[in-house]
């Protein structure tokens, strides 16, 4: 009879609560894709807080702990959890819980952290000599612990296989990425058509690659001091495909090329290069998750001219290739 795995999560105050319930309920369906296929059920999930009890989460309502942490013994969980949010600051100060955490280590078979659980782990010793990540945000946090490998730009850092991550102490990205985490998980233990089977059923894409960039939009703060660079900004989006080299932008603002390459680093924090390959890989991507052209001619319209130039732009910023992105993120499209 196949094993029972036994999937427990911390639950603490202001917790984030999509980093607890999203990956759990990934478990959760694919015990109703083994049903509906006639397999018995092989995850049984477990909250465990400081005490057994109600706990409210930073969303204001509350998950019910089943156990506390200080009574069970690492040694009956399978995976091991650790979730990130407001709360984290408090955890990884908590040193009862972070020698809990260094006694359960060795006994789970994996144990593992979504978005800033990762602090939690860090600040327990369990990530050192190891690859991990984080949400963006809390990179600068987790950069403090020199002896991590830090990875900041993944979306998870579990690999199977121990090659391109860690088998058993693994980190993930903000909120979504424990999701990916978890699909991870389920392919491992159970293969890629029943991952495939949960992901379809809760409209997910397979499968977001732990080693693929944390994606988010350019977000560029309104430039305040320079009114002549705020206009320029507003110009290039319209203007992907023409000349956007340093003496054409600088003719199109009426500044000179060191006056406006010290604008844009002063207020942007990035030269002209590489603020426009930014846009121009924004408005790619764009075009490719719509599936709205074909990758040469969305090279093109965006203004990298040949495919190559924009594969180089999509590993170099987000770690896959135009056509890999566009086969997770839109539909399929031709060359």
């Amino acid at each position: 009879m196949e094993t029972v795995r036994q999937i427990a999560c911390l639950v603490f105050a202001d917790a984030m609560s999509l980093d607890i319930t999203g990956p759990l309920q990934v478990f959760a369906s694919a015990n109703t894709e083994r049903q509906r296929q006639g397999l018995p059920s092989c995850y049984e999930i477990h909250l465990l807080g400081n005490e057994a009890g109600p706990i409210t989460l930073s969303a204001g309502f509350a998950l019910v702990a089943d156990q506390s942490w200080h009574q069970v013994s690492a040694a009956d969980f399978d995976t091991l959890l650790v979730p990130g949010g407001a709360g984290v600051e408090a955890m990884r100060k908590n040193e009862a819980l972070l020698d809990w955490l260094r006694h359960a280590e060795p006994r789970v078979r994996r144990l593992g952290s979504i978005c800033s659980g990762a602090l939690i782990l860090a600040a327990a010793g369990l990530l050192d000599g190891r690859p991990a990540t984080t949400h963006w945000a809390d990179v600068p946090a987790l950069q403090a612990h020199p002896g991590i490998i830090l990875q900041g730009e993944r979306l998870h850092t579990f690999d199977a296989s121990g090659q391109d991550g860690d088998a058993h102490v693994f980190t993930s990205a903000g909120v979504t990425a424990g999701i990916d985490l978890a699909l991870a998980l389920i392919e491992s233990d159970l293969g890629r058509t029943m991952a495939l089977a949960v992901a379809r059923r809760l409209v997910l894409f397979l499968r977001r690659p732990g080693g693929q960039a944390q994606f988010s939009a350019l977000l560029t703060p309104e430039p305040c001091r320079t009114p002549k660079l705020a206009a320029l900004l507003d110009w290039i989006p319209a203007h992907l495909g023409d000349d956007l080299s340093l003496d054409a932008l600088a003719s199109q603002a009426g500044m000179s090329p060191r006056s406006l390459s010290r604008a844009f680093v002063q207020e942007l924090g990035v030269g002209p290069g590489k603020y426009v390959e930014r846009v121009r890989l924004e408005a790619a991507r764009a075009l490719l998750q719509d599936a709205q052209a074909s990758i040469g001619t969305v090279a093109r319209l965006t203004g990298f001219g040949h495919p190559e130039n924009l594969r180089r732009s999509f590993h170099k910023y987000l770690s896959v290739s135009p056509q890999e992105y566009a086969e997770r993120f839109g539909r399929t499209i031709s060359h």
